[in-house]
Formats: C-alpha cells, sequence, structure tokens
C-alpha cells in the first residue's frame, strides 16, 4: 500500500512539475526596462523608446496567440488564459501610458 501511495505521489509531483514546460513555448516578453524623462530625454532617447515599446506590443501580441494555440492544443485551461491574457495587456497599458505621458511633457518641453 505504501509503494503505491509513494508511486501517486511521485506521479502527482511530475505532473505538477510538467505543467509549466507545457507552456514553454508561451515566453511572456520582458517589459522595457526604462521609459526616458520626458522632461531630459533626447529627441533620439524618445525615439528609440517609441521603438522599443512597438517591438514589445508585438512581442506581447505574439505572446498572446501563443495562448490561444496553447489553449486550442488543451495545454493551457481557458481560465488561465484569461489570466495571463488579461495580465500581459495590463502591463503592455501600462507601460503604453506612461510612455505617452512622457511624450506629452517632451513635446511640451520643445514646442
Amino acid at each position: 500500500m505504501k509503494c503505491s501511495y509513494k508511486v501517486l505521489l511521485a506521479a502527482a509531483i511530475a505532473g505538477w512539475l510538467a505543467a509549466p514546460a507545457a507552456l514553454a513555448n508561451c515566453r511572456l516578453p520582458s517589459a522595457p526596462s526604462k521609459i526616458p524623462d520626458g522632461a531630459t530625454a533626447s529627441e533620439q532617447q524618445m525615439i528609440t523608446a517609441m521603438q522599443t515599446i512597438k517591438e514589445y506590443n508585438r512581442d506581447v501580441q505574439t505572446y498572446l496567440k501563443c495562448l490561444d494555440f496553447e489553449v486550442r492544443q488543451n495545454r493551457l485551461s481557458p481560465n488561465n488564459q484569461v489570466s495571463l491574457h488579461n495580465a500581459a495587456l495590463s502591463k503592455l497599458e501600462e507601460i503604453a501610458t506612461e510612455f505617452n505621458h512622457q511624450v506629452k511633457i517632451f513635446k511640451s518641453k520643445h514646442s
């Protein structure tokens, strides 16, 4: 009896550890680490930040498509997909909002 309990426990632990591996192809992209201060940034710094944020947006869209694929393959539950999807979009919105705020500051400084 103890042997089958150990086997079941080992199988449960292995399944739990393998669950994140099912999402190995879906990697949430890293958000840009720094948004330039619009009051002190150069035009080139603002342009570079804009390009970085556009790339981040594309990466997030790719991530969301990957989550959709994982659900269709039954490797991710719809509830988990919604949670991961919303978290990714929330972070993207946070970054975009901060960048847009800094752009307004930059434009007011240079107009």
